[in-house]
C-alpha cells in the first residue's frame, strides 16, 4: 500500500513541513535499514573493543597502519556518482510501470455509449465484455505481483471472485496444455472482440466506427498489459546491480575500519575525542549511503509486497466494480436537464467564494507592464515598481510624475480612439445603406445608357471580338472603308441643307 503523505505538505509553513513526515515508521527509512545501521554500528563497536583491549604492541601497529590505509584511500571509491545515477533509472522505470497500468474506464464507456438495449442479451453483452477486460488485467497481475498471486493462487479463486466462468476456465486450460510456455493473457481480449461483432451483426451497435474505437481501445489495453509483463521480464541489467552492490558494501567495509580512533600521532584524529568515542559522522554517511541503496531495491518492483509498492489487489476489485457500474447501473442514464443559475447570463463574471479575500488575481503576463514610449524612439519602457521608488531620491519622484503623465497621455488617446471606433461603429448602418443607393443609381444609368439610341440611330450595340484570319481581315478592311464614306456622305447631306437654310432670307423681305 503507498504510503501518502501529500495533505501534510500541500502548504508552506514556517518550519519545514519535511520535519512532520520524519517520525513516520510506516514506508520510512528506519524501517528498511534499521538492520542495516545496528549492524554497521556493531561491527565498529567490536573493531574499537578488539583494538583497544585484545592486541598487543605488535598488532595494534599493523591495525593502525590498516586504518590509516583505508581512510586515505576510502574517497576512491566513485560511490556518489554510481548509486544516483542508478536510483534515476530506477525510479524513472518506477514511475513509467505506473503509467503503464491500464485502466478499463474508457473501454467501459465507450461499451456504455455503443451497445444498446436493455434487454437481457445486450446486458450480458456489456457485463460480459468488461468482465473479459478485468479477466484480462488480473491474469497479468497473477504473473508479476506476488500479492496477486497468493490472493490468486488457481483459475479456481478466479471463479469463486466472479472473474471467470467455469466453461471458460477450460477453454483456457485446454490451451494451456497444448502450449505451455506461452501466457494466454489475452484470450479474454479475444473474446470480448468477438462479443462486439456479434453485437454489431446483432445490431446492437449501431455503426462500424463505433466498433472500430471500440476495438482499439480493446488492442490498447491488451498492449498495456503486455508492457507490464515486459517490464517483469526485461529488468535493470544485473551487472549494474551487483556493482552498486558491490561498492556500497565494500565503501562501508573500509569505512567501519578507516573511521576507527587510533592512539598514532600520524592519524588525523588521534586528539579527537569525538572520533574515540563515537564516530557520528561515519554513521550519517553510513545512513544516508545506505538508504539510498535501500531505496532503490524498494522500488525496482513496485508490484511487490512492500510498504510502497502499488495496490494491485484493490485495482483488481475496484475495476470491476466501477465496470459494472458504468454500463448496467449507469447505462444511458443521466440526471433531469435543468437550466443552470447562469441561464440568463450566458457566462458568469466572477464565481462565488466563501471568504472574499482568498479570491486572486488573474495572471498578469510578462508584457503586461511594458507601456509605448511617447517620442517612439525608444520604443517600450517599464514602469518602475512603488518599492523601488521609495528608495530613491527627489528625482526618481519627478521620473515617476512624468511617467504618469505619459500613462494618462497614453489612456487618453487610447479613449478618444475608442470612442471615434464607437462613433464609426453606430454610423456603419447608415455608411452600408448608403453603399446599397450608389450601386443601385449606377445600374439605372447603366440600363438607361444601353436602351438609349447612339448618334448613327442604331441603339445599343454589342461587339463580340474574334482572332481575325486572312480573309476576314481584308474584308474587315472594305467594311470599315465603306462604312467611312457611307458616314462622310451622310454628313454632307446634313451639312447643306444647314447652309442653304442660312442664305435664304425671311419670307418677309421678298
Amino acid at each position: 500500500m503507498t504510503v501518502t503523505y501529500t495533505a501534510d505538505v500541500s502548504s508552506r509553513r514556517f518550519i519545514s513541513n519535511f520535519l512532520r513526515v520524519l517520525f513516520r515508521w510506516r514506508g520510512s527509512i528506519y524501517k528498511l535499514m534499521w538492520v542495516d545501521l545496528l549492524v554497521f554500528v556493531c561491527i565498529y563497536v567490536l573493531l574499537a573493543f578488539i583494538y583497544r583491549v585484545c592486541l598487543n604492541s605488535t598488532l595494534r601497529k599493523g591495525f593502525e597502519y590498516a586504518v590509516m590505509y583505508c581512510n586515505s584511500q576510502l574517497n576512491l571509491i566513485p560511490l556518489s556518482f554510481v548509486m544516483g545515477y542508478f536510483v534515476a533509472i530506477v525510479m524513472t522505470r518506477w514511475w513509467q510501470q505506473y503509467t503503464t497500468i491500464p485502466w478499463p474506464d474508457s473501454i467501459a464507456t465507450l461499451i456504455s455509449c455503443s451497445v444498446h438495449g436493455f434487454d437481457d442479451r445486450a446486458r450480458a453483452m456489456r457485463r460480459t465484455i468488461m468482465r473479459y477486460v478485468c479477466l484480462c488485467q488480473t491474469i497479468v497481475f497473477t504473473m508479476i505481483s506476488p500479492s496477486v498471486k497468493k490472493r490468486f493462487p488457481s483459475y479456481n479463486q478466479i471463479i469463486e471472485a466472479g472473474l471467470l466462468q467455469e466453461n471458460e476456465k477450460q477453454i483456457i486450460e485446454t490451451l494451456d496444455l497444448a502450449f505451455p510456455h506461452y501466457p494466454k493473457h489475452w484470450m479474454p481480449i479475444v473474446w470480448a472482440a468477438s462479443i462486439v461483432m456479434r453485437a454489431r451483426r446483432e445490431n446492437k451497435i449501431r455503426d462500424d466506427y463505433a466498433v472500430k474505437t471500440i476495438i482499439d481501445e480493446l488492442n490498447r489495453f491488451r498492449g498495456l498489459c503486455g508492457f507490464l509483463l515486459y517490464y517483469d521480464w526485461v529488468s535493470v541489467p544485473l551487472v549494474y546491480t551487483q556493482v552498486v552492490t558491490l561498492a556500497t558494501y565494500t565503501f562501508f567495509l573500509c569505512s567501519v575500519i578507516g573511521s576507527q580512533w587510533i592512539d598514532n600521532p600520524q592519524s588525523p584524529t588521534a586528539n579527537n575525542l569525538v572520533v574515540k568515542y563515537f564516530p557520528i559522522l561515519s554513521i550519517l554517511r553510513f545512513f544516508f549511503y545506505m538508504g539510498w541503496l535501500k531505496v532503490a531495491e524498494s522500488l525496482i518492483n513496485p508490484f511487490g509486497e512492500d510498504d510502497d509498492d502499488f495496490e494491485v489487489n484493490w485495482m483488481i476489485d475496484r475495476n470491476l466494480t466501477v465496470s459494472y457500474l458504468i454500463v448496467d447501473e449507469m447505462h444511458q442514464e443521466h440526471p433531469e436537464l435543468l437550466k443552470d443559475q447562469y441561464w440568463d447570463e450566458v457566462f458568469p463574471n466572477e464565481l462565488p467564494y466563501i471568504d472574499e479575500s482568498k479570491r486572486t488575481a488573474p495572471p498578469v503576463h510578462s508584457t503586461a507592464k511594458l507601456i509605448p514610449s511617447l517620442d517612439n524612439k525608444l520604443g517600450f519602457y517599464m514602469p518602475q515598481s512603488s518599492h523601488s521608488l521609495l528608495s530613491q531620491n527627489t528625482s526618481s519622484q519627478m521620473d515617476m510624475t512624468t511617467s504618469l503623465q505619459r500613462l494618462r497621455e497614453i489612456l487618453k488617446r487610447q479613449n478618444e480612439s475608442e470612442d471615434k471606433q464607437s462613433s464609426t461603429s453606430m454610423n456603419l448602418e447608415e455608411l452600408i445603406e448608403q453603399r446599397h443607393r450608389e450601386k443601385r443609381e449606377r445600374l439605372r444609368h447603366r440600363f438607361l445608357n444601353m436602351n438609349k439610341p447612339s448618334s448613327t440611330g442604331r441603339g445599343y450595340v454589342v461587339t463580340v471580338l474574334r482572332p481575325p484570319t486572312p480573309r476576314t481581315s481584308q474584308r474587315s478592311l472594305i467594311e470599315e472603308e465603306n462604312e467611312a464614306e457611307e458616314e462622310q456622305g451622310e454628313e454632307e447631306q446634313t451639312k447643306e441643307p444647314d447652309s442653304d437654310a442660312a442664305n435664304k432670307k425671311p419670307d418677309k423681305y421678298e
